[in-house]
């Protein structure tokens, strides 16, 4: 395992810290980036110097330091008081003092990649290439990729390096501690590893995602699922860096930003190509104040490429997480698979439900609302239904199918308490996505226009009754795919004028790897062992990315992180496997809130024609239009700085136009040496758009080509929300290059 798997895990200092400075909290001090040839030992003692300046003596600046970082990234955390934290953001060389964010992960792949090949080849199966990009890519076998998560299941077949060549020369890893529990308290070793090893799964899903082998007959609980697991790049190097955690089994894995920076620090300095964060909080953080876009900017510096989840807080509108330009960002959907699950009711009505719950077919047994079944006291008129624990009566439940009106896993073990027999479960998402669990009973989720039937059907006979078959995989569903109902959305909540996320890929009940140290449910009352599982989120559309990024870095050594970012955007594509537009769970049409430039497609990624390229500096400048110039006090800003929407982005966004706003884009010519590209314009409503020229010509590979894009509000408009359209440059022999535009007037 070791000659391709580097296994890094951030273990602890000494625990009696926590007690000395345990009236404070954990802050980052940020300080830019080393420069000259400070040792260790001397780079520590400059971050004790800021803190023995607030505390009250040096022995105290010792202990409550947490971590130096000490590679790349210049600065410490610490125990501090608030007030101690802001007068340490007054000295000099201080950029930003910011508290460690302890972002929290919902743990929300057989038939993903072959959808989205299949997809990519519009239904045709002559003409799927995914094997052909595969073998141009050489499998990923010389990029590594940093995966920022809960460890590795380092025994799953998904990670047999059998036939894996040497290490890259370019790897420079180390093993490495860290600071989790001087914020969250010691590891409860029955609940977590002290160690790179993975308890929660969540990191050995992704990992596997992005780089796990080949491994026929793979399969969730019950045969679910079941065909050839692969990761996008199965022979990529993979790089675990343990920075989430699980403090206790109620599916809550928290990763500190302190982790997260530290992991930073040291998978630039180690060498990987790109890092893969299937980290996303619940809102976006000002870019000096997330650990995050602090460290993928350093990485970005070094062309490393950061790929990260979008959130799962959808669908409220500009909920979308980790909204930095230099990162992609990326949202969930669904594939061509369903696990479907038949009721019959009593009358001989059926209902299709969906389940990932092995059971065998149950008998005709009495079918009870969870409503008319509760104890007395025991709910309110927001919470009957609901199967809340504690909440159903066993005398009334006993030998019975209870219908609860949402399904989580605790709701399954409620009816499992109160003697039930089985559960129906209405789908606690609008719309069509459902978020698969293998319950602990036999129990199957029904769409939500189907809890009325059943309700009605309960309602209006005497002796209702209902019978629950096995579910069973169906794969070639469609429309699909569709946006899932938990990915969170645009606009972006701290720039508007950049759009996030960028793409979208799959993310919804996913088929991967996982841990042998804790259950499916990650219950205590649940025994059960699996290699495999099934799971869903943007944790999961995130490394379907990661992957593709590794090919393309692959085939493109000498391509940029932006570069990169920009095939995967222009390529993407707006219409599903039966050639509609893509839309949300419920059915209404998707927009670039949604999915950024679309759902990517690796194939066309590799030959985008052109792509839109940006330097470090681009990024600065763009920094010193938002404000924010200071992360690198070595950057002067110009005495006039380009508006935040003239970033050499792969999309167009403009928030509050009043009146019309010219901005340029710059495209490099990676196709075809002798083309000519010509736009064409699809305008928002109520927005006209003009580019000039409407003609490009390359004469070589790596030339340079600028074009003005100017959008004027049309008089009429009254309302202030945002409006989609796009603009596409076509060679006419196969490069098609989609840019979404996103505006909304003043």
């Amino acid at each position: 395992m070791e000659k391709y798997l580097a296994v890094l895990c951030f273990l602890l200092i000494s625990l009696h810290m926590k007690a000395v400075c345990e009236e404070r909290q954990v802050y980052i001090v940020y300080l830019g980036e080393h420069s000259g040839n400070r040792n260790f030992e001397e780079i520590e003692e400059h971050h004790h110097s800021f803190l023995h300046s607030v505390k009250g003596s040096k022995q105290e600046a010792e202990t409550c330091l947490i971590h130096s970082y000490k590679h790349i990234i210049n600065g410490f955390s610490a125990f501090l008081t608030p007030e101690e934290a802001s007068t340490v953001s007054e000295m000099d060389g201080v950029i930003s003092v910011f508290r460690s964010q302890t972002r929290r992960l919902r743990l929300q792949t057989t038939r993903s990649w072959d959808f989205t090949n299949l997809l990519e080849a519009n239904g045709d199966l002559s003409r799927v290439n995914g094997e052909k990009l595969l073998q141009r890519a050489s499998y990923g076998k010389d990029v590594i990729v940093g995966v920022f998560d809960s460890g590795i299941w380092p025994e799953s077949r998904s990670f047999n390096d059998e036939g894996m060549e040497p290490v890259p020369k370019s790897w420079k890893g180390t093993y490495k501690k860290s600071h989790y529990e001087a914020e969250l308290g010691p590891v409860k070793e029955k609940m977590e590893f002290r160690s790179p090893r993975d308890k929660s799964g969540h990191g050995t899903h992704t990992a596997s995602t992005i780089g796990g082998r080949r491994v026929p007959n793979a399969s969730s609980l019950g045969g679910f699922a079941n065909g050839t697991a692969s990761g996008g790049a199965p022979f990529v190097r993979l790089a675990i860096y343990k920075v989430c955690w699980q403090p206790d089994p109620l599916n809550v894995v928290v990763c500190p930003d302190g982790d997260t920076l530290a992991a930073f620090d040291d998978a630039i300095k180690d060498g990987v190509h790109v890092i893969s964060l299937s980290i996303g909080g619940n809102t976006s953080f000002p870019y000096a104040e997330d650990g995050t876009a602090i460290g993928s900017l350093h990485a970005l510096k070094r062309d490393i490429i950061v790929v990260c989840a979008a959130g799962n807080s959808g669908p409220t509108p500009s909920s979308v997480a980790n909204v930095a330009p230099w990162l992609i960002s990326v949202g969930a959907s669904s594939i061509d698979r369903i696990f479907q699950s038949t009721i019959v009711l009593g009358n001989g009505l059926i209902v299709q439900g969906r389940t990932v719950t092995p059971f065998r077919k149950t008998k005709k047994y009495p079918l009870v609302y969870a409503v008319h079944v509760e104890i007395p006291g025991k709910t309110t008129n927001l919470t009957t239904g609901w199967c809340f624990p504690g909440t159903l009566s066993k005398k009334h439940v006993k030998g019975k199918v209870v219908f609860c009106r949402v399904g989580f896993i605790s709701q399954a073990l409620e009816v499992r308490r109160a003697g039930g027999v089985a559960a129906i479960f209405g789908n606690p998402y609008v719309g069509k996505g459902v978020y698969e669990i293998p319950f602990l009973l036999p129990g199957t989720t029904v769409l939500q226009n189907d809890r009325a039937t059943i309700v009605s059907y309960i309602l209006n006979n005497e002796n209702p009754t209902a019978t629950l078959f096995p579910g069973r995989t169906i794969i070639g569903t469609g429309p699909a795919p569709f946006m899932a109902p938990f990915t969170a959305l645009g606009p972006n909540g701290i720039e508007p004028n950049i759009l996030k996320p960028d793409i979208t890929a799959p993310g919804l009940n996913i088929l991967a790897a996982w841990t042998e140290a804790s259950p499916p449910t990650h219950l205590h009352q649940d025994h059960r062992v699996v290699k495999y599982n099934i799971a869903s989120g943007t944790s999961m559309s995130c490394p379907h990315a990661s992957a593709v990024a590794a090919l393309l870095k692959a085939i493109h050594p000498d391509w940029s992180s932006a570069a990169i970012r920009s095939s995967l955007m222009t390529t993407a594509r707006r219409v599903n496997n039966v050639q509609i537009p893509i839309t949300d769970a419920v059915g209404n049409i998707a927009t670039p809130f949604h999915y950024g430039a679309g759902h990517f497609q690796p194939s066309k990624a590799a030959d985008p024609g052109l792509v839109y390229d940006a330097s470090y500096t681009d990024y600065l400048l763009f920094l010193c239009s938002s404000g924010t110039a200071f992360l690198d006090p070595s950057f002067k800003c110009p005495k006039h700085v380009p508006p935040p929407s003239d970033l050499n982005y792969p999309s167009l966004a403009i928030a509050k136009l009043n009146g019309t706003m010219t901005v340029s884009r710059t495209v490099t010519n990676v196709g075809t040496g002798n083309s000519t590209y010509t736009v064409s314009i699809v305008p928002p409503p109520g927005y006209t758009v003009e580019i000039l020229p409407t003609k490009l010509y390359f004469s070589k590979i790596g030339e340079k080509q600028s074009f003005s894009i100017t959008v004027k509000v049309a008089a009429s408009i009254k309302e202030t929300k945002f409006e989609f359209g796009w603009y596409t440059w076509s060679d006419g022999v196969g490069h098609v290059v989609s840019s979404p535009i996103v505006v909304s007037a003043a």
